[in-house]
């Protein structure tokens, strides 16, 4: 399971830079190793993998029932208590049994996947997407699959342009872009699918090891991760900026949901940077290299340096992780943690305002985070469209909570002060107030035999 973009500290984030990376090409002769399509040798590697892997799971648990930090407990229980209601008590035992977690699949549209399909189907692994009710949120790309083909990369893929490069600097990395596209031949790429396994229990299936030159076969992650992405509606042909996007998980659901004219990666911390650029290695194929850029900006200022430019903006923002500083590593850990958690909504709103002046009018901006935290999801929403005339928020209750209810868990619309909390409904809450905070977004929340979560999202549209 990837870790995710919440676990960036604030001083990442006061870093200002200026060098951006660019994917580029260089000849490589072709493997005729068997490591490089899925056939019956990786078939039975993998297998061999998988019992490996299940002859370290008794360890692994007994790793993993590692003590919580008891004042970072403390505070869930006194906050999400009152903005969960009953929720919470499971919610709460959830998060304290790391090894009840799932984890899905998501499989790789550019390397040949059946044999891995094939394993997946035969341990009770089955397709999270599409779905009746879901299959509006994928895009239909004019794509067509030919096996086999970009299934190698050249190990140095993807290399650092000199600060002084101006051809790929933030502001010009879309012109840049363009140029590029215009000389650039028609791809012949797998058609656009967002394809994740997943498992009713919590079933791990064993993650590949870097290899450099290959791609990945699949990625393992939060099934909930996939939501904001698909709440995008990535197009073809569109312009995507990823504002805050190590370590990578969803610039890689966008680019199986999709082929863009531009993706641009965005991230500012140089070690978590140097973890997206691997991410992006082991799976991208060479064909789409033109039309990926990562980009070292500072987030809270993207949206002056490149106003207006993009179709379509992701800020999945710093926050504070419920799973990960639930289990800091120490009590003096966590309460450094919750020091900061006060100062993430002012971050937070700041991005969000980005994002905004970063889209085009008519565009869409969706903001997510992987936190409980109501003062960093619905408060920060609301913040920033009060502040933004030109932002308006779009209800995902009908479009992928009440679809989707099936697998995920989706607290009821949020509580104003005073309210008092109650259970879920698969049906929209009546009434003007519960259809504004419907509007606001939507919250999974982790519960048992759907530990998916927790994942806010919200999607917002500047209007023209």
């Amino acid at each position: 399971m990837s870790r995710h973009t919440c676990s960036v500290h604030l001083s990442s984030w006061r870093r200002s830079c200026s060098k951006t990376q660019r994917i580029t090409a260089t000849p490589v002769r072709r493997c005729r190793s068997v490591n490089c399509h899925t056939g019956p040798h990786v078939v039975l590697q993998l297998n061999q993998q998988q019992g490996d892997h299940n002859n370290q799971v008794k360890k692994r648990h007994r790793k993993e029932r590692r003590s919580s930090c008891q004042p970072v407990l403390d505070r869930f229980d006194q906050q999400y208590s009152q903005e969960l209601g009953g929720l919470w008590e499971s919610a709460r035992a959830v998060l304290l049994d790391p090894p009840s977690w799932q984890y899905g699949v998501m499989l790789n549209r550019f390397s040949t996947v059946t044999g891995i399909t094939q394993i997946l189907q035969s341990q009770g692994f089955s397709t999270l997407l599409p779905h009746a009710g879901v299959s509006t949120l994928l895009c239909d790309g004019p794509s067509t699959y030919q096996a086999g083909e970009d299934s190698l990369l050249p190990t140095d893929y993807i290399s650092k342009c000199p600060p002084n490069d101006s051809r790929l600097q933030p502001d010009s990395a879309s012109h840049a872009l363009d140029q590029d596209l215009q000389s650039e031949p028609s791809l012949s790429l797998p058609r656009p699918t967002l394809q994740c396994y997943i498992h009713p229990y919590p079933l791990r299936f064993p993650s590949q090891a870097y290899r450099p030159g290959q791609m990945k076969q699949y990625y393992l992650l939060n099934a909930a991760s996939l939501l904001p992405v698909l709440a995008l509606q990535v197009r073809d042909g569109e312009k995507v900026l990823d504002l805050c996007s190590a370590p990578g998980g969803k610039a890689l659901a966008i680019m199986q949901c999709a082929t863009p004219a531009l993706l641009c990666c965005n991230e500012p911390d140089p070690h978590r940077r140097d973890w997206l650029a691997k991410t992006l290695k082991s799976f991208l194929p060479q064909s789409l290299i033109s039309r990926v850029v990562v980009s070292a900006q500072d987030g809270r200022s993207f949206g002056q340096s490149e106003a207006g430019i993009y179709d379509k903006v992701l800020v999945d923002a710093p926050c504070s992780n419920d799973r990960s500083w639930l289990y800091s590593g120490s009590s003096q850990q966590g309460e450094q943690r919750l020091k900061e958690r006060g100062r993430l909504p002012a971050l937070q709103a700041q991005l969000l305002r980005s994002a905004l002046s970063a889209v085009r009018p008519g565009g869409v901006v969706v903001y997510s985070t992987c936190t409980l935290s109501s003062s960093e999801n619905y408060a920060v929403v609301e913040t920033v469209l009060n502040d933004c005339p030109e932002a308006e928020p779009e209800d995902l209750w009908e479009e992928v909570a009440i679809p989707l209810s099936k697998y995920f868990t989706f607290s009821p619309a949020h509580l104003a002060h005073g309210q008092t909390p109650h259970k879920p409904s698969l049906q929209p809450q009546s009434g003007t107030s519960s259809s504004y905070h419907h509007r606001l977004g939507i919250l999974v929340v982790p519960q048992p035999g759907k530990t998916w979560g927790p994942m806010f999202l919200s999607r917002i549209r500047r209007r023209e």
